[in-house]
């Protein structure tokens, strides 16, 4: 498996809204850079540069890197990349036939949050923009801390 087998394009949709529904615990000081299969999202602070980690079924918001370079180097570390791009499971999903289509991601069907489990029969591929709006509107209610 490569980088663009365990990540998804976003470059034709609006990244500064994307994570709309996220703003509660962002603040307007972070965009995507990038976008794992799995469903989290990679984003930079736009003040420093720094680069954090947005686990969106989880709603754990924690930084990765100082810098982009940082970040860069990360993506060559095998352990990180299986560690925050959840291979296994990407693996086991299009083994059992779900793959992504052009802008989908994958989403739990019943949120980590509310009690669903990350087992295949409760990954189903999604659009991006579904994804993200619905996993930010369930971390907020439920909850989720701000950091």
């Amino acid at each position: 498996m490569t980088l663009n087998d365990l990540t998804v394009n976003f470059s034709h949709l609006e990244r500064d809204s994307l994570l709309s529904e996220w703003e509660w615990l962002l603040g307007g000081e972070y965009l995507p850079i990038l976008l794992s299969a799995s469903g989290d999202a990679f984003v930079q602070n736009i003040n420093n540069g720094q680069v954090w980690w947005l686990d969106s079924g989880g709603g754990e918001f924690s930084q990765v890197a100082e810098t982009p370079e940082g970040f860069n180097e990360l993506l060559a570390d095998k352990e990180f990349v299986i560690e925050y791009f959840a291979v296994q499971m990407v693996g086991d999903l299009i083994k059992s036939g779900k793959s992504l289509s052009h802008n989908q991601i994958y989403s739990l069907t019943k949120p980590w949050l509310l009690g669903g489990e990350y087992k295949i029969e409760n990954i189903e591929p999604t659009d991006i923009e579904v994804h993200f709006s619905l996993t930010g509107q369930v971390a907020q209610q439920v909850g989720v801390s701000e950091s």
